[in-house]
């Protein structure tokens, strides 16, 4: 910390006039990289200033904060439960073989009961088989989360317009625009289809923090290629062309539909010339498709 900045040399972009910096979050930590990280660390301090010994947090089978967690579980002295979305299945897929090597003991949930997995209901039932925990949410996207994110813009240079990030849950864009000044752009690009409700959730989000909605951003909702974990021959094209170009291999569930969100917005004259764009690569990891 803080991440690397470097510049995508592109001739699309010099034929714009825009300038586009990548925020390389995902060199933070080989274990527990990008926004995992930024949302995390808060949670962590609140969970020992309150005495507790067990993280206990929600995903599916392929998640991989679900893997943050139970990295960070391990490398500051907590024990960790994953809650898996679906039946157990064996072998354990690699992420879950992950996080049961750093220590994680795992449980499951059938998907209509994850479906309202924060109901008081199921945290009773939890706390009965469990004991006493601290409860991450799904994604990590809570207060100390947005808390986390809000720290990002400062490490960059501030004379940047506009900041591209992805979309799963809400906090990073929740923290990032929060952390960025008024005039400063930020547009969260949903891998989720039909994530305009997300503007609800990622607004409560900074109320529960500001006391308001704070800073510059909306949702750019049309770059989903069908929905999370999702994706097409057209988005695996620019997946390899991206790398072709610049030696990067973005993630398909994540980062590669933010990219393609940005260099789309860009070739539709989206920014005036002169705009420098900040895209914020977290590292996310693939999921496949089976877990949709």
């Amino acid at each position: 910390m803080p991440s690397p900045v470097v510049e995508v040399d592109d001739e699309r972009l010099r034929a714009a006039g825009v300038r586009v910096l990548l925020k390389r979050d995902d060199l933070i930590h080989p274990d527990v990289p990008g926004n995992k990280w930024r949302k995390l660390k808060y949670n962590i301090a609140t969970a020992r200033e309150l005495g507790f010994e067990v993280l206990l947090t929600f995903g599916g089978a392929y998640s991989n904060h679900v893997r943050a967690t139970a990295a960070v579980g391990q490398y500051c002295g907590f024990s960790t439960i994953g809650v898996i979305r679906g039946e157990e299945h064996l072998p354990l897929n690699p992420s879950l073989q992950y996080a049961v090597s750093r220590g994680m003991r795992l449980t499951y949930l059938d998907r209509t009961t994850y479906r309202i997995k924060n109901s008081d209901a199921v945290a009773d039932a939890l706390h009965r088989e469990f004991g006493d925990f601290y409860l991450i949410p799904e994604g990590g996207s809570n207060a100390d989360a947005v808390r986390g994110c809000a720290e990002l813009p400062a490490e960059l240079d501030s004379s940047f317009d506009v900041l591209f990030c992805a979309v799963g849950t809400g906090g990073t864009l929740a923290g990032v625009a929060a952390g960025a000044r008024r005039d400063q752009l930020v547009i969260g690009v949903p891998v989720l289809k039909g994530g305009d409700f997300l503007e609800a959730e990622i607004a409560e989000l900074q109320r529960q923090v500001y006391g308001a909605r704070r800073g510059s951003w909306r949702l750019e909702c049309d770059y989903h290629f069908g929905g999370y974990a999702k994706r097409s021959r057209e988005l695996d094209e620019f997946i390899d062309d991206f790398e072709a170009r610049h030696g990067l291999r973005l993630d398909w569930v994540y980062e590669a539909k933010m990219m393609y969100a940005l260099f789309d917005q860009v070739a539709r004259d989206a920014f005036p010339r002169g705009t420098t764009i900040v895209a914020l690569i977290s590292g996310s990891g693939d999921v496949p498709v089976s877990d949709c």
